[in-house]
């Protein structure tokens, strides 16, 4: 009796301690704290990633350790910072410890396999440890653990009853490329030094570290140029108007061009340190010829066009015309004058003070998009056509481009530009940031240019990523899946030029910031693994389950972020016999769709989605929701019936 007694017993504290490590793999809690799931869901995905046994807790009192306090004080203040806001807990820094929590250990000599980004992370019951060769890889692996962590670590306030609990993992991490970058344009709507400096905070938090800043274009010139004052006077102004980009009614003379604003020499420097202490470079762009409407309106005489004395800045009506595709033809000629002496003599002055104020290797020119039709029909052109040779207007634009490029050189800095910069010829040297899709970067890393993607196909977050119904409306649209798909290094190319990838987010249709975080979250997900992952390492069911882990932090960070993702795909079409046909897809698994037709709101007891649906004669309203078992997790999305026969033609 008394076996049969030890071996029940025996069979019951196997069983319930067997319980118990399932659960401290899973959750963490206990009568002190509530249940919080701690998945393992790091994005960008680490290169390799082996889960242990068992949960590390925080202490009350966490002890960070290092050697290297000065070399690591921004991962230690980022770090410190991070767990003080949402935990509590009191944290210290010291150089040895009998029990640290937390260790930050620089190689003494560098390990090969992890570069100057990689990082290991060791989570372990007692102690997490993370090591890297450069400081910049520590910084990276306080990201992975901070990933590790409940969402609730993102939080700006104190949470309470948590218990702070991160799964047991060996991590060993390293980028795929060395630019990974994110480009916000800041001078179609301007967006304050605090809001960059925000952009420049969430951007790390997913492991990029290049920002690219699109300072100048048509609708506003953003920096201060010293001695040429028109540029922030004028140039950095508009009307403020509400409504469509592109389609707004142009301004008339007494509305008051107070829109807009500028940087100051010292904000670039603020900018510039800010980004240095989170291993952000910033890429600056003045694009040129084409896109400079603020800067001609400024300073009339750098323009072919002897109208330009009355130009003003663009406040988002109509200048172009795209009917014919690229280049447009412009109804306002928004081009500097390849021709005209006194344009390179203002660019020297503005490439001069760009390169002292941004320490990072390169320049970007732009060179995108410029329209030659005042172009083709100006003398001053035509004499330099004859003068230099040129046979044709891209090589004119080639001259151009060769010129600035000196200019850029000069200063100590490499040219960049847009892969229009192709066209026509261009200097070995220069640099190619592919956005035509993948061809003309894979044409110019083979010619030995250096070559960023950065293509429309998969990395434009200013296009739609959901129903034009639900979306401020551009003129197509970019899903999550489909960001997804972004290779940067395809096998055609020669991957030694290809130096990095990025996304990048025009604000043409972006006014407020809010709306800028809405674009970028979750496709910068996609794009940040993209760039820093092993392809192999890809997997799409793996990365929406990472994404929506990912949605919770961003929710207690209070980062705004896109729920397309749970929105089906219409597709409209006709049937044999005429009839409207609507299906619905899905982008992730494990959604039902319910609708209704009668103009009332759909929820899980109304009709479930199976199949394509007949448009009954006589509706004029399709309403969707999707749910997740017994919870509505996607939008209502209200269709008019209208919209979708549009579609159908």
């Amino acid at each position: 009796m008394k076996k049969l007694f030890l071996i029940i017993t025996c069979c019951f504290v196997t069983a319930s301690t067997f319980a118990q490590n399932i659960i401290s793999e899973t959750e963490s809690g206990d009568a002190e704290g509530s249940l919080v799931q701690t998945p393992c869901a790091i994005i960008p995905e680490p290169v390799s990633l082996m889960k242990k046994t068992g949960t590390f807790t925080l202490p009350e009192n966490v002890i960070i350790q290092t050697t290297k306090s000065a070399e690591l004080k921004q991962s230690i203040a980022y770090l410190s910072d991070r767990i003080t806001t949402a935990t509590g807990k009191f944290v210290s820094t010291l150089a040895s410890s009998t029990h640290p929590t937390i260790k930050l250990i620089l190689n003494a000599q560098d390990d090969t396999q992890l570069g100057a980004e990689g990082y290991k992370l060791n989570v372990n019951p007692t102690q997490v440890v993370i090591t890297a060769n450069k400081p910049a890889g520590i910084f990276y692996g306080v990201q992975s653990l901070l990933q590790l962590f409940p969402a609730e670590i993102e939080s700006k306030e104190l949470v309470k009853d948590i218990k702070w609990k991160a799964s047991c993992v060996d991590v060993v991490d390293y980028p795929k490329l060395g630019w990974r970058g994110l480009m916000f344009d800041v001078a179609r709507h301007f967006f304050t030094k605090q809001e960059v400096k925000q952009f420049i905070d969430d951007m790390v938090r997913y492991k990029f570290n290049l920002l690219h800043l699109h300072l100048a274009d048509d609708e506003g010139w953003r920096i201060e140029i010293k001695g040429l004052p028109k540029l922030t006077e004028i140039g950095a102004w508009s009307v403020k108007k509400t409504g469509t980009f592109g389609d707004f009614i142009p301004p008339t003379p007494d509305e008051p061009r107070t829109y807009g604003g500028f940087y100051t020499q010292e904000d670039i420097k603020e900018l510039v340190q800010y980004a240095q202490e989170r291993f952000v470079n910033i890429l600056p762009e003045i694009d040129v010829p084409g896109h400079s409407l603020a800067i001609i309106a400024s300073y009339p005489e750098l323009s072919c066009t002897p109208d330009a004395v009355n130009y003003k800045v663009r406040s988002g009506e109509k200048i172009m015309d795209w009917s014919r595709g690229a280049p447009p033809i412009a109804l306002v000629d928004n081009t500097l004058c390849p021709a005209n002496e006194k344009v390179y003599t203002f660019l020297d002055t503005v490439i001069t003070q760009v390169a002292k104020l941004f320490p990072f290797e390169y320049i970007h020119m732009g060179g995108d998009e410029a329209s030659h039709n005042f172009w083709e029909k100006n003398d001053q052109i035509k004499q330099l056509m004859q003068r230099e040779g040129l046979k044709t207007i891209p090589q004119v634009q080639a001259y151009f481009e060769k010129r600035v490029e000196q200019i850029v050189m000069a200063k100590g800095k490499k040219f960049m530009g847009w892969d229009e910069i192709l066209e026509g010829g261009v200097s070995p040297t220069a640099a190619v940031m592919s956005w035509r899709g993948m061809k003309y970067g894979i044409q110019a890393a083979n010619d030995k240019h250096n070559v960023v993607m950065s293509p429309t196909d998969f990395a434009y977050l200013d296009y739609m990523q959901a129903d034009a119904i639900t979306e401020p409306k551009v003129y197509a649209s970019l899903r999550l899946n489909k960001a997804y798909q972004f290779n940067p290094v395809p096998a055609s190319v020669n991957a030694q030029y290809v130096i990095g990838g990025q996304a990048n987010l025009w604000t043409e249709q972006v006014f407020t910031f809010r709306q800028v975080e809405y674009m970028l979250w979750p496709r910068a997900f996609a794009i940040s693994e993209s760039v820093w992952s092993p392809i192999e390492k890809k997997n799409w069911t793996n990365f929406v389950d990472r994404t929506e882990q990912h949605f919770k932090r961003l929710d207690f960070a209070e980062i705004k972020y896109s729920p397309a993702i749970y929105d089906p795909i219409f597709m409209v079409k006709r049937s044999a016999d005429k009839q409207l046909m609507v299906e619905l897809t899905p982008e992730i698994d494990g959604l039902d769709i319910y609708y209704s037709f009668d103009n009332s709101t759909p929820d899980r007891f109304y009709p479930k989605y199976t199949g394509a649906l007949q448009v009954p004669k006589d509706a004029n309203m399709l309403r969707v929701i999707t749910y997740r078992g017994k919870q509505p997790i996607g939008r209502l999305i209200s269709m008019p019936v209208a919209d979708l026969q549009k579609r159908t033609k």
